[in-house]
C-alpha cells in the first residue's frame, strides 16, 4: 500500500486474501457491499455524520486486501470500522449504542431470509446479563485493534465530496440540480465497492460525474483532443473500470444469492459453507 494514501497493491487485486482461501470473486465482492450496507444503516440509526460513515466504509474496503473473509466477519468488521471512523472524525459513538443496533440490524437481516419473512418483524433485545452482549462488545474491541494492526495504523482517509465540488464547477454543472445529486449518489455508491482502495480520489470522481451525464444526457467535450477528465489528470482506462465496479451494484441478483449473503455475516458461517461446498464437490 501506498505510504501518502493507502492503495492496494496489483498483487493483492489479483489475488484477494479471500479468493487465495477459495472464496468466490463474486461473493466476496458481495459480502464487503453487504457489510458496507450494513455500515450505512447503523449510522443512519445512530445519526452520524456522513464523513464518519463514509471513511468507515472505505477503511472497510481497505481491510479486505490485508485480510480474508474466513478470518473475520463482515459484520464484526464492519462494526469496528465504523467504531474506529468516529473516533477519527471527531463524533464518537457509545459502544452500547453501536453494538444495540448491529444486534437489530442482524436479527432483521435473519428474519427477512427465514420463512417467517412474511410476518412483521419483531426485535429481541438481548440481555446485559447475558453472554451475547460482551460477546458482541469483544468482538468490536478486537475488530477496531485488528483494522488498526493489519493496516499498519495508516488510516488516512481522503473524502470525495469537496472535490466533486469543484470538478462540478469547472464543467459549469453546478446549476444542475439533477447532475449534482446523480454524481453525489454514485460517489456514495461507490462506497460500497472497493474502488477507493484501488483509485486516486479524482478517478472516482470523475467515473460518478460520467455516469451522472450519459444517465443525464449532458453533454460534455469527450473528443481525442479534448477530454474533460483529462482536466482532473483522470486515465479513462480507469475512469471506465470505475464506473464499471459501480454498475456491478445494480445488477439483478438471485433469492438464493441474497440469502446466501445475509448468511455469511460471520467468519464461522464462512467456514461452514466452504467446507459444504468442499464436501459436495468431492461426492
Amino acid at each position: 500500500m501506498s505510504n501518502l494514501y493507502p492503495l492496494a497493491s496489483l498483487s493483492q487485486i489479483e489475488s484477494t486474501p479471500s479468493v487465495q482461501d477459495a472464496i468466490p470473486h463474486l461473493l466476496e465482492e458481495d459480502l464487503r457491499a453487504y457489510g458496507c450496507k450494513l455500515i450505512v444503516q447503523a449510522g443512519r440509526l445512530l445519526h452520524q455524520k456522513q464523513v464518519a460513515v463514509a471513511a468507515a466504509q472505505i477503511l472497510f474496503q481497505r481491510f479486505w486486501y490485508v485480510t480474508s473473509l474466513k478470518q473475520f466477519g463482515v459484520a464484526d468488521i464492519g462494526m469496528g470500522a465504523l467504531y474506529l471512523a468516529s473516533k477519527l472524525e471527531e463524533c464518537p459513538l457509545r459502544m452500547r449504542d453501536l453494538i444495540n443496533v448491529y444486534d437489530v440490524l442482524l436479527q432483521r437481516a435473519q428474519h427477512s431470509t427465514s420463512h417467517k419473512a412474511d410476518q412483521p418483524f419483531t426485535y429481541h433485545p438481548m440481555s446485559y446479563f447475558g453472554s451475547t452482549f460482551y460477546d458482541l462488545k469483544d468482538a468490536l474491541v478486537v475488530a477496531e485493534m485488528q483494522i488498526l494492526k493489519r493496516l499498519g495504523f495508516n488510516v488516512h482517509v481522503v473524502l470525495p465530496y469537496g472535490t466533486l465540488i469543484n470538478y462540478l464547477r469547472v464543467l459549469n454543472l453546478t446549476s444542475r440540480e439533477d447532475a449534482c445529486s446523480k454524481a453525489w449518489g454514485y460517489l456514495n455508491d461507490a462506497l460500497q465497492t472497493p474502488v477507493y482502495a484501488l483509485y486516486q480520489v479524482p478517478t472516482i470522481v470523475s467515473a460518478a460525474i460520467l455516469l451522472a451525464v450519459r444517465h443525464l444526457g449532458i453533454s460534455l467535450p469527450s473528443e481525442p483532443s479534448n477530454c474533460w477528465w483529462e482536466l482532473f489528470d483522470a486515465n479513462w482506462e480507469d475512469v471506465w473500470s470505475v464506473c464499471g465496479y459501480i454498475m456491478r451494484l445494480y445488477r439483478k441478483r438471485t433469492e438464493v444469492d441474497e440469502k446466501r449473503v445475509v448468511g455469511l455475516v460471520t467468519k464461522k458461517a464462512v467456514r461452514a459453507w466452504l467446507e459444504d461446498r468442499d464436501e459436495r464437490e468431492e461426492l
